[in-house]
C-alpha cells in the first residue's frame, strides 16, 4: 500500500544512530636499535565492521608538543605519509575486516622514541577516545625491564604452582576423612554384631528343668528321713 512503501522510505531515510566506539594499543613497547617492531590497534564497536572503517595513526616525538600524521587507511587504500619521518620504514599489516589497524615500523633508531596514537571509525560508530602507545627504542634490553618481566613471570608461575599444590592438599584431606568415617562406620558396625552374637549365645544356653530340682529335693528328704529312723 502507499502508506507502508512511505513508512517504509522513511525509515531508510532516518539516519542511524551513532555509539561509543572502544579503541586499545598497547601501553608501552620496548625495542633494539635496527629492529622492527608491530604496533597494534584495534577496536570494539557494537556494530557490524562496516566498509567505510577507517584508521589514523600520529607520532609525536619526545620532547615535542605536536604530532604528526604517519598514516591512514580509507576506503580500503593504506596511506603512509610521505614527507614523515617513517616515509620508507612503515607498512601497513592490519585487516580491518578483523578491526585490525597494526603498523609495522622497520630498522628503528633512538629518534623514533615517541608516542603513537592510533584513532578508528566505524560509520556511524564515530565517537570515540584515540589510544596511545609509548616506543622505546635501546641498544640493548635494559636490565631493568628484563628484570621486571622476569619478576612477573615468576609470580605468575609460583601462584600457579600454588593453586595446584593446594588443590591437591584439599583431595587429599577430603580423601583422607572419608576413609577416616568409613573405617570408623565398619568398626562400629563390626562391634554391635559382636555384642548381638554374645547376646544370643548366652540366651541360647541350657536351664536346668524345674522337675530335675524337684527330684534332687525328694532325694535328699529321702536320705534325710532315714538317717533318722535308724
Amino acid at each position: 500500500s502507499k502508506q507502508g512503501y512511505m513508512i517504509i522510505s522513511i525509515l531508510k531515510t532516518v539516519p542511524e544512530q551513532s555509539q561509543a566506539i572502544v579503541i586499545y594499543t598497547g601501553w608501552e613497547r620496548h625495542a633494539l636499535i635496527g629492529s622492527d617492531i608491530r604496533l597494534s590497534c584495534s577496536f570494539f564497536s557494537w556494530r557490524w565492521t562496516s566498509e567505510d572503517v577507517t584508521f589514523s595513526w600520529t607520532y609525536r616525538p619526545d620532547g615535542s608538543r605536536d604530532s604528526i600524521s604517519i598514516f591512514h587507511y580509507t576506503g580500503g587504500v593504506a596511506y603512509v605519509d610521505n614527507k614523515g619521518p617513517f616515509r620508507d620504514r612503515l607498512e601497513f599489516v592490519g585487516n580491518p575486516g578483523r578491526r585490525d589497524g597494526s603498523i609495522l615500523l622497520k630498522n628503528l633508531d633512538f629518534n623514533d622514541n615517541g608516542t603513537f596514537t592510533c584513532d578508528a571509525k566505524n560509520p556511524p560508530d564515530i565517537v570515540g577516545r584515540p589510544s596511545s602507545v609509548r616506543l622505546l627504542v635501546f641498544e640493548k634490553v635494559p636490565i631493568q625491564a628484563g628484570v621486571i618481566t622476569g619478576a612477573i613471570i615468576g609470580v605468575v608461575l609460583g601462584l600457579l604452582v600454588l593453586i595446584v599444590v593446594i588443590y591437591y592438599l584439599m583431595r587429599f584431606l577430603v580423601a583422607r576423612r572419608v576413609f577416616s568415617l568409613s573405617v570408623s562406620k565398619h568398626g562400629k558396625k563390626k562391634k554391635e554384631g559382636s555384642q548381638q552374637r554374645q547376646a544370643s549365645s548366652l540366651l541360647s544356653f541350657p536351664h536346668i528343668p524345674s522337675s530335675s530340682t524337684s527330684s534332687t529335693s525328694s532325694f535328699s528328704h529321702t536320705l534325710r528321713h532315714m538317717y533318722t529312723s535308724s
